[in-house]
């Protein structure tokens, strides 16, 4: 009974967020520059905001300018080779703050592993599938994402393709490596892309900039509840079964 009880619960749940979904497409592409709205034929997605000059925005750009806006970085990369410098790069720079960045955790992508065979920075440990009691002693996670949100700077992180919820949560700062082809305008297309059929992930972790909270005299705080950096690499390259 308890069984049954759950998934009619799911159920609901998935229910109310199609209804949902589905009722938001018109309203999708408002956004602030002007108050434009652009209506959406059913079963097409929104095209991007167009700039003040009137060129269209692209994706990794709107991702990047919305990420930043929240306290992410984002580095773009155009190949492996530039990818495993930016990785490189951002843990040597992040070993000479507080933050230490020597002992390094990462999820289960075989892809990651690749790269931190070939890191140039030193450290002092890298790991995979780190059990979640002993990632509170590693410094950075490292993850791939599965989709993106560009009008919010989101990332969209799904458990069935990849274990990676700990790492991304735990350690104080975690980077995450996105495909550009992945980036999605709406959190509708997101979903979209990483559903199957009409079921979705166990677990869908929806991560926009560091952490951040507030207590009752609203006094912002960073990285309490999760991770004090973000930051993105965005592969505008060839994706990860052509490199």
């Amino acid at each position: 009974m308890e069984a049954k009880r759950n998934i009619s619960a799911r159920e609901a749940i998935l229910g109310s967020i199609r209804e949902h979904l589905a009722a938001s497409l018109p309203h999708d592409a408002v956004h602030a520059e002007g108050e434009h709205k652009v209506d959406i034929p059913a079963g097409e997605f929104a095209e991007p905001p167009a700039a003040p000059n009137g060129a269209e925005i692209s994706l990794v750009d709107l991702f990047a300018e919305n990420l930043r806006g929240v306290g992410g970085h984002v580095i773009v990369a155009r190949n492996e080779e530039e990818i495993l410098d930016a990785l490189s790069t951002t843990i040597a720079n992040l070993q000479k703050t507080r933050l230490r960045a020597r002992r390094i955790a990462l999820s289960d992508a075989p892809r990651l592993d690749r790269l931190a065979a070939r890191m140039s920075t030193p450290v002092e440990n890298i790991a995979s599938s780190v059990s979640a009691s002993e990632l509170f002693d590693y410094d950075v996670g490292i993850s791939t994402a599965q989709a993106a949100i560009a009008e919010t700077g989101t990332l969209l992180l799904e458990s069935e393709s990849e274990r990676h919820r700990v790492v991304s949560l735990v350690p104080p700062v975690h980077i995450a490596i996105i495909d550009a082809a992945d980036i999605c305008l709406t959190l509708g297309e997101a979903l979209a892309a990483v559903g199957r059929g009409d079921d979705l992930s166990a677990t869908i972790t929806l991560i926009t900039g560091p952490s951040r909270t507030a207590d009752i005299e609203l006094t912002l705080a960073i990285g309490v509840h999760g991770p004090q950096e973000l930051y993105v690499i965005v592969n505008v390259g060839p994706s990860p079964g052509t490199i």
